[in-house]
């Protein structure tokens, strides 16, 4: 493998692992819209930021519950 097909592959691994990160962001509740748009910033900081978000903020987020409702 050349040199420059192992770098455009990381490359595309950690465009993939920001738009994760960017999607996990965007699905959780960090309790305050300030604290939710830190993560987002931090983690298009590129190749660590994503890293910083999936070790550090990754379970400072929760999902919100999904309330259910009664059938009509």
């Amino acid at each position: 493998m050349s040199t420059i097909t192992f770098f455009i592959w990381v490359g595309i691994a950690f465009i993939a692992l920001t738009w994760l990160a960017i999607f996990d962001i965007a699905r959780k509740d960090f309790g305050t819209m300030g604290k939710k748009a830190m993560w987002a910033v931090i983690a298009l900081v590129p190749f660590i930021g994503c890293l910083v978000y999936f070790v550090i903020g990754f379970r400072k987020g929760r999902v919100p519950k999904k309330i259910e409702q009664p059938p009509i």
